[in-house]
């Protein structure tokens, strides 16, 4: 894999979300296919967490990340189906979301505006949204 270098986007191509937290960042990537049939970045976000936010559980934050890289990104994905991939297994439930975790279910419920699939990945497999979750780069969009 080359340098991530930032390409134009085609809104004819669908896009893919990488998303990662840790403890204290979290990071995503938008990305599309390219003629070579490699993935390359349109937009790199990055977030330190609040001092609050950093105690939220990792379902909590992995979550977040997802609905911080939406709100931000809201041009790309809006009446699209793109594809999400996380490290987080359990965010699959997303769809069916159902218990009393307010916060979380209140996110599902405005995730529900988006026609996406979520795909579990291996953190080893997601190296740029996973370096930008750990503490290396500023808070960051594009």
């Amino acid at each position: 894999m080359s340098d991530p270098v930032l390409r134009a986007p085609d809104f004819d191509k669908p896009f893919l979300l990488t998303t990662e937290a840790s403890k204290r960042d979290v990071g995503a990537v938008l990305m599309q296919e390219g003629l070579d049939q490699e993935f390359h970045p349109v937009v790199f976000l990055s977030k330190k967490l609040s001092e609050r936010e950093s105690h939220w559980s990792i379902r909590e934050k992995e979550c977040y990340t997802i609905v911080y890289a939406l709100e931000k990104l809201l041009p790309y994905f809006w009446g699209r189906r793109f594809h999400l991939q996380t490290n987080h297994a359990a965010l699959q439930w997303l769809h069916t979301a159902k218990g009393n975790n307010k916060k979380l279910i209140r996110w599902s419920l405005a995730l529900q505006d988006f026609d996406f699939e979520i795909q579990h990945i291996l953190g080893a497999s997601n190296k740029v949204a996973d370096a930008l979750s750990h503490e290396s780069f500023p808070e960051s969009t594009g």
